[in-house]
């Protein structure tokens, strides 16, 4: 075994929005990366157009860096719970992690799942307490707090042995001793640290080349391009392959192209060896978890097991009044080649075909996991309609169990005793209650998924905008029993047309509506929001008729509340069992499944009397 001195393999892990893209930044501007006079946009590493509107990272991504000589390849991966797959295999490529906390936060949900991953592999961590700019920042105690999540997970005395540097990721700063006054400083410990205590790679330079295939690019001129470490050996440009598939078989083909990570580019090369992070192309039809070998030495390395789905959704072909109008691919056909398409690079997702050609059981982490898809599809010509997320339960020694969450929630003190209240009754269990910062409450529950679902609005309500709340999975209990389901109906526009401020007038009476007048709707579509338990049928086109007296025009000075805006994942978490989400690049519109009010009613007295 040789030692590549001069490489750096490292993941940058953590919690939501606690500054790993923000950090990748300043280290990208303080090692040369970038010219003097290039225009840099922030968080350079979300490139994709959803993770810079939503201002988190969804994809794992590569990039390096040259620090006196030392190239440092560095993974920046995601935050969010839902996207634990691309944390998985991202760390595959690393040797060590940096494991950022928000000074202010602490240890989040998400912070205990990054990090058991990355002792489980054996990774050496080095704790950076960023944002210590932050008001009420608390780094000693957050550093206690790490060290005893350490603990928790079953640390080795080397890993809990590890060094803490003091970071401002936004300002470009790193520091070994905390110091208050925010030194002018830059990035140099940090580099130092990582140049001095990650380990290099440990090599076999001279054995048959093996790459396991970590990430997956693509290219319009080279389409697929396989992204991974190298374990060992030497790959060359246009040299003969074998791929060592999921199935036991083993197919061949030829590195057309071989390219390492400079900076943000990928820079051709034409020899790249053991312990670098390299992307090879030519192999049309590779996938995540396949191993890219010698042809003399076809064997397959083992590919870290992806946690299971555990939210599903049904994705059919739209069958509304509607349909056609706005998509370009609105075919089962369409929707089947999309929905195996995201198979090839999110290692997460799970799709299982139905007893009909319309319809498609989707099954993923979590709602931003499903949702995420659903947004790209849509931005990308698709037009379908998808059900309400469903837990998927499993049976356990021949009982049935059901995925359980770890929750935490961030709340000012007075509205403790609502958010306990509104989680009990989701049959959720208190775990552990802690001052967070003045006037403010750390909550920790554990709760069934399918209690989490639609509850983050209520949260909103509740606590007036000010909660947080974090949740991730902890594992599987038996079934919970049943939960009560929306405390409320909805409001079903009668027939076809538009809407009429003078129909909407009367129907805002009934509950809070969803859209405004001059909106095209169609019967069984949903409207608004009841303020009773039933649903109500509500006629929103309906106009003032004209008489002697009264001119048809008299009604434009009817004051109509401002309707509710409903997003993506409000409009998810909103539906029912017997409800669907219309999915268009321009729309979405609510429904019923049965969209005839009078075969809905028949519907609904059969299944009362069953």
């Amino acid at each position: 075994m040789t030692e590549r001195e001069n490489i750096r393999n490292i993941a940058i892990i953590a919690h939501v929005d606690h500054g790993k893209t923000t950090l990748v930044d300043a280290m990208l501007a303080q090692s040369g990366t970038f010219r003097e006079n290039e225009q840099v946009d922030e968080r350079v590493m979300d490139s994709n157009d959803l993770e810079r509107e939503r201002g988190i990272t969804i994809l794992a991504k590569n990039t390096s860096l040259d620090y006196k000589g030392t190239k440092i390849n560095i993974i920046d991966t995601p935050g969010h719970a839902d996207f634990g797959g691309e944390v998985e295999r991202g760390l595959e490529m690393a040797d060590g992690v940096l494991l950022l906390v928000d000074a202010f936060e602490g240890c989040m949900p998400q912070t205990r799942f990054v990090l058991s991953k990355a002792l489980a592999l054996g990774l050496k961590p080095i704790i950076v307490v960023n944002k210590v700019d932050r008001p009420n920042a608390r780094p000693y105690e957050v550093v206690d707090e790490v060290l005893e999540l350490f603990l928790d997970l079953g640390a080795s005395e080397e890993q809990i042995d590890t060094p803490v540097i003091y970071a401002s990721g936004r300002d470009g700063w790193a520091s070994a001793e905390y110091n208050p006054e925010q030194p002018n400083g830059d990035l140099t410990a940090l580099f130092e640290l990582i140049v001095s205590y990650i380990p290099c790679p440990d090599c076999e330079d001279d054995a048959p080349f093996q790459m396991l295939v970590s990430n997956i690019d693509y290219d319009d001129y080279t389409g697929r391009i396989a992204v991974g470490k190298i374990q060992r050996g030497s790959v060359t440009t246009n040299m003969p392959l074998s791929i060592c598939r999921h199935d036991g078989t083993v197919a061949h083909a030829k590195a057309t192209k071989l390219y390492t990570f400079d900076g943000l580019k990928k820079s051709a090369v034409d020899e790249a060896g053991a312990g670098d992070i390299v992307a090879i192309s030519g192999i049309t039809d590779i996938n995540i978890g396949e191993t890219v070998c010698d042809t003399n030495n076809p064997e397959p390395l083992p590919f870290v097991k992806i946690d299971d789905p555990v939210l599903s959704m049904t994705f059919s072909v739209n069958d509304s009044p509607f349909a056609g109008r706005d998509g370009k691919f609105v075919t089962s056909r369409h929707l089947r080649d999309r929905l195996f398409r995201e198979l090839d690079s999110n290692v997460s997702l799970r799709v299982d075909e139905t007893d009909t050609t319309e319809s498609f059981v989707v099954s993923g982490r979590g709602e931003l996991h499903l949702s995420v898809l659903i947004e790209n599809m849509r931005r990308e010509g698709y037009e379908f309609q998808v059900s309400n997320p469903v837990v998927i339960y499993k049976t356990i020694d021949g009982v049935k169990c059901e995925p359980i969450e770890r929750l935490t929630v961030d709340v000012p003190d007075e509205y403790t005793g609502a958010v306990m209240d509104g989680i009990i009754q989701r049959k959720g269990e208190m775990t552990n209650m802690t001052p967070a910062a003045a006037g403010y409450t750390r909550l920790e529950f554990l709760i069934p998924s399918r209690g989490l679902i639609g509850y983050r609005n209520e949260l909103l309500t509740a606590t007036k905008g000010t909660g947080v709340v974090n949740s991730i999975l902890e594992g599987y209990e038996p079934y919970k029993g049943d939960m009560s389901a929306r405390s409320r109906g909805v409001l079903i526009a009668w027939e076809n047309g538009t809407t009429i401020t003078y129909g909407l007038f009367n129907a805002q009476e009934r509950g809070t509506l969803f859209i405004g007048p001059g909106v095209e709707v169609y019967e069984g579509m949903i409207v608004g929001e009841s303020s009773r338990l039933e649903d109500i049928t509500v006629n929103v086109c309906k106009k003032k008729h004209a008489t002697n007296t009264r001119a048809s025009g008299s009604d434009d000075a009817l004051k109509l509340t401002p309707p509710k805006d409903m997003s993506l994942e409000e409009c998810l978490e909103f539906i029912a069992d017997d409800e669907l989400v219309e999915v268009t690049p321009n729309h979405l519109r609510m429904r019923k499944r049965i969209l005839n009010t009078s075969l809905r009613a028949k519907a609904e007295s059969r299944k009362k009397q069953q």
